[in-house]
């Protein structure tokens, strides 16, 4: 999928959340859905996309997305 689409969609799923008056329950929330919706490959091209900088992600896309990342980089240590 173009990566600029999955940056579009995760800025919509962020927008979404953005109403949460807790941003990191708002976090949390973008992060689920991305693990819980998303195609695996999906996730692999937006946390990519974040590795080369993560242009034209929305703040509360990319924390969830950093969130993402970080949650499967501890999940990878345990193994």
């Amino acid at each position: 999928m173009d990566v600029q689409r999955l940056v579009a969609m995760a800025n919509d799923i962020a927008r979404y959340f953005a109403s949460d008056p807790d941003r990191e329950a708002g976090i949390r929330g973008v992060a689920d859905h991305l693990r819980k919706f998303w195609d695996p490959r999906m996730r692999r091209q937006i946390l990519a996309h974040l590795d080369d900088g993560g242009a034209g992600l929305d703040d509360l896309a990319r924390a969830a997305v950093e969130h993402l990342a970080h949650a499967q980089a501890v999940a990878g240590r345990g193994s």
